[in-house]
């Protein structure tokens, strides 16, 4: 058996090696890319002064607010009703795709290949694609964000069954209770405030997300930031930015709540 000195010099030079590595990476990007690594830190001082004296709001863009406002609510209402129908998606197929309560191994097999599909498509991929369809519209952003949600929340309400309501599935089959029994009655009552959770986050996400889709659907907050973006009046553009930051740290601080009461 090594010796505590032995081990922990043994662990010293594996960390060495490993950030020895990640700083081969670094050098030969940077190198390839003709990046000056140098020069691309000091800038970093000037670019955020440049971003405080410009993208200040002013008099002029606080007569936007009612207008920002507006477009601001119907993202957060785009993203809401996006993760509610994806959850309730993801929840039936969860059920019949996770190995507690699923069908076969053969569909648990299946509901993942599908779940990792739509959630390793980027979300502006999912928006591009779909902009050849459905065109410019609320319709499309909704699309987007709803099949990538429902991927996600797949995934995660597969782990949350199979991590959650395993033994008490198997508690209650062996008592003699029918399968739609043991879901409505014991396993989704018992995964509710997970489910509710990640809902939550999945909400706080998709607000921040529908802002990037708006941006190429040409709706909600991102057409507005577009928009003002692209006429120069970053002043405009620093008053939308700070209307997205307050929604969302208020949505953060109000899931956060939640999540206390109900966990």
């Amino acid at each position: 058996m090594s010796s505590p000195i032995k081990f922990l010099a043994q662990k010293h030079r594996k960390q060495t090696a490993i950030i020895a590595v990640i700083g081969s990476i670094y050098l030969l990007s940077s190198w390839i890319l003709n990046f000056d690594s140098f020069s691309g830190f000091t800038a970093v001082p000037r670019a955020f002064n440049w971003l405080g004296v410009n993208f200040f709001p002013t008099s002029a863009s606080v007569e936007l607010l009612p207008q920002i406002w507006k477009k601001l609510i119907e993202t957060v209402a785009l993203a809401v009703s996006s993760t509610v129908v994806a959850a309730i998606i993801a929840l039936f197929v969860a059920i019949l795709g996770s190995k507690a309560t699923g069908i076969n191994g053969y569909v648990h097999v299946v509901v993942r290949g599908i779940a990792s599909f739509f959630r390793n498509i980027p979300l502006v991929a999912w928006a591009m694609i779909l902009l050849f369809s459905f065109n410019q519209s609320d319709f499309t952003g909704f699309l987007a964000l709803l099949l990538m949600t429902v991927g996600y929340l797949i995934r995660a309400f597969m782990e949350i069954i199979e991590d959650e309501a395993s033994e008490t599935m198997m508690a209650l089959k062996a008592t003699g209770a029918s399968y739609f029994q043991v879901i409505f009655q014991a396993v989704l009552p018992q995964i509710m405030p997970s489910l509710i959770s990640w809902v939550l986050y999945m909400i706080e996400n998709n607000v921040r997300d529908a802002t990037l889709v708006g941006i190429l659907t040409g709706t909600g907050i991102g057409f507005v930031f577009d928009l003002y973006f692209k006429s120069f009046r970053f002043d405009a553009v620093g008053m939308t930015i700070l209307a997205i930051i307050i929604v969302v740290i208020t949505l953060e601080v109000l899931s956060n709540q939640i999540r206390k009461v109900i966990l």
